[in-house]
């Protein structure tokens, strides 16, 4: 295994997993692995929200997706109940992955479980790691696939929108909260009242 440092090992080892993605996304004008960029908006979206992140959240926000490809979503049922049960999969599988690179790396066994835990999010609200990476994840989706994902789901109205704004600001602190109406100035101008609509009408 790598001489490098166990975060620097861990890392690296997350990447070169990501990078066999056979999806692609366009950054910048380049093509790169899909899990991988989003790798990487993960972890510049944790920089952007906490200036000095511990190792253990540096590596659960990089691992957040890892080989996520390999669990496909088509695998599951139709319907909420289906893709509950695959996120949840999901989380399991990022969490023992990225426990069993750290463990290569030299990182001791409880550091390990403690990202597994973060990467599952059970303990959403009750664990600011896991409140952090839920931030972090937010602002990814709001900032990269958000756009996309609405014109890709035409078929649903209004209303289902206004529910899927409300639960993602839901999931999220004040800290992302703060994050993400300095970033909604940037959004396409739909998208920004779609926002402002759910907001207004949950505090009203």
């Amino acid at each position: 295994m790598s001489t490098d440092s166990p975060l620097s090992c861990t890392l690296d080892a997350i990447d070169a997993a990501n990078r066999k993605d056979p999806s692609v996304e366009v950054v910048d004008g380049q093509s790169l692995p899909r899990e991988y960029a989003y790798s990487l908006h993960m972890t510049r979206w944790l920089l952007a929200l906490e200036t000095a992140p511990s190792e253990r959240m540096q590596i659960a926000c990089r691992a957040q997706h890892i080989e996520r490809w390999t669990r496909p979503r088509a695998d599951y049922p139709e319907g909420r109940k289906g893709y509950y049960q695959w996120r949840q999969d999901c989380g399991r599988f990022h969490g023992e992955r990225a426990a069993q690179l750290m463990g290569e790396c030299g990182y001791p066994q409880e550091e390990c479980g403690r990202v597994a835990t973060i990467l599952t999010k059970r303990e959403l609200r009750n664990d600011p790691d896991t409140q952090l990476l839920e931030d972090v994840a937010c602002m990814v989706f709001l900032e990269r696939y958000f756009a996309d994902f609405y014109q890709d789901k035409a078929d649903y109205d209004k209303e289902k929108w206004l529910r899927i704004v409300r639960r993602t600001w839901g999931k999220m602190s004040p800290r992302g909260h703060e994050a993400a109406l300095q970033f909604a100035g940037s959004m396409p101008h739909h998208l920004q009242a779609l926002l402002q609509e759910a907001l207004s009408e949950s505090s009203g």
